[in-house]
């Protein structure tokens, strides 16, 4: 076998063994604490591992750090190690491992603006977590200090196998181009791809739709993307209890078609005909023309809920070339825990088909408003919350927009353009302190204090104030 393409290292006693000539060179391996009073304990054993118990202290903060030269800037670094474990307090908590691509002083907290990433932990038992991450050294690096923290248990003890370290290769990024369609009343152009689909038995209204936006999706392939979205429930309407359609289908069998002869994925928002329910649903079609999932969406509008509609009751995220692409619906925005479910399950882009949000309307009684500043304000933030692409279909046209992962708004229709357009960056995010702000938004995550979250008695500021709860006796 050949092993050429690795470096792997061990440590014992501070020594560092090669399986073979190798550039990268054990350079020191110390105990580190911000302060001698929350400094833990630590020690060296025989086979190479450390431990790190608790000091007693509810300051107990510190460990081992681990310094490297020899690195090369731009090359690919798998890192791993094991943390066996008992009696903390909790072991997500507690227990973190993180690389620094620079030195690390070993008496400090800070990262001093140097980039760094986590190695992502998996509990592996109730008494260990493997660490291993896969990442680009930063170009100009030429050092690494791996550090294992222990923290938040005054007491409890953990024993780490040493650091790991082996080149590898990481699959460059891919540009992926978006389009979003759209057929809002200031819209005047007409589709260059006029479509006369008949003969599949469907509903006038539905056959007509199925038309129109087919129509609409030709133009938006002409521009070669990878990826189209539409606006919410453009099939299947008006009546969705009786012009609801089955997935797959013959209604969807025309943009099958074109998903296969232009090589895109399609996310459409349809209404569902499933058995004997109907749901407001998004179909996703691959570029073989299949139908590779369906979304349900999960929180019905006060009207949709009342109207003999289905909610869905999961947050389903499809892996593609392109990237892990989820959906959610319309109102499910309004709950922030939608968009970060599709995140949680691993979403890098997440289709919204909406209507309207009705926190960029009025507030207030009256005709309805488009307030553009809350509705950037609200879908940037679910961009940048969830380290997601946001790719949002408005019917009318009007604040259908593409929002990349930092924030930042890359297309806009001001409701007058049919198609916009845009390519997600690949580029990595950074925190401005060197860290990567996906690692930092999950890795900083402690579920265990999340409990009211799914707690179906907890209504949040609904819920009855002490005053609310006084009653008196009317007498006839």
């Amino acid at each position: 076998m050949d092993t050429s393409p690795l470096i792997a290292f061990t440590i014992a006693l501070g020594i560092a063994f090669p399986t073979h000539a190798a550039t990268i060179h054990l350079e020191k391996s110390e105990a580190w604490s911000p302060h001698q009073l929350a400094a833990a304990k630590t020690s060296q054993q025989g086979d190479g591992s450390v431990r790190i118990d608790g000091n007693g202290t509810g300051t107990c903060t510190g460990g081992w750090q681990f310094t490297y030269s020899g690195i090369t800037g731009g090359q690919a670094y798998r890192l791993s190690t094991h943390a066996a474990h008992r009696e903390l307090a909790n072991a997500r908590d507690s227990l973190v491992a993180v690389a620094l691509w620079g030195k690390w002083d070993a008496a400090s907290e800070r990262t001093q603006m140097v980039p760094y990433n986590y190695l992502l932990p998996k509990q592996t038992s109730a008494s260990g977590t493997d660490f291993e991450s896969i990442v680009r050294a930063p170009e100009g690096a030429s050092e690494l200090t791996v550090r294992y923290i222990f923290r938040w248990s005054s007491n409890g003890s953990s024993t780490w196998s040493a650091p790991h370290i082996e080149t590898t290769t990481i699959a460059e990024p891919k540009p992926v181009k978006v389009c979003i369609v759209s057929n809002g009343a200031k819209v005047t152009a007409k589709t260059k791809h006029p479509m006369s689909i008949q003969g599949l038995g469907l509903a006038p209204e539905v056959e007509k739709s199925v038309n129109l936006w087919a129509g609409l999706i030709l133009d938006a392939c002409d521009r070669k993307p990878q990826l189209i979205v539409t606006p919410e429930v453009i099939i299947g309407g008006p009546n969705p209890l009786q012009n609801a359609i089955t997935v797959p289908g013959p209604a969807t069998q025309p943009f099958e078609k074109i998903a296969r002869e232009h090589q895109v994925h399609l996310m459409l928002s349809v209404y569902e005909r499933a058995g004997d329910a109907r749901h407001n649903s998004t179909v996703l079609i691959s570029p073989e023309g299949k139908v590779v999932g369906v979304y349900r969406k999960v929180h019905l509008a006060t009207s949709e809920g009342w109207s003999g509609l289905t909610p869905g009751s999961s947050f389903p995220v499809f892996p593609t070339e392109i990237g892990r692409i989820g959906s959610v619906v319309c109102m499910d925005t309004m709950l922030p825990e939608s968009s970060r479910m599709l995140a949680l399950n691993g979403a890098d882009i997440i289709c919204l088909p909406i209507m309207g949000d009705l926190r960029a309307d009025r507030l207030t009684p009256g005709s309805p408003h488009f307030n553009e500043d809350r509705w950037k304000a609200v879908m940037r933030t679910r961009a940048l919350d969830n380290q997601a692409t946001m790719v949002i279909a408005r019917n009318e046209g009007h604040g259908s927009c593409i929002i990349s992962a930092r924030g930042d708004i890359l297309a806009w229709n001001e409701g007058d353009q049919s198609i916009i357009e845009a390519t997600i960056p690949t580029d990595p995010i950074r925190y401005w302190d060197g860290g990567d702000v996906g690692e930092t938004t999950y890795l900083l995550r402690r579920p265990h204090v999340y409990e009211a979250f799914t707690k179906d008695e907890v209504l949040g500021p609904l819920s009855p104030k002490p005053a609310d709860t006084k009653t008196s006796t009317l007498t006839p």
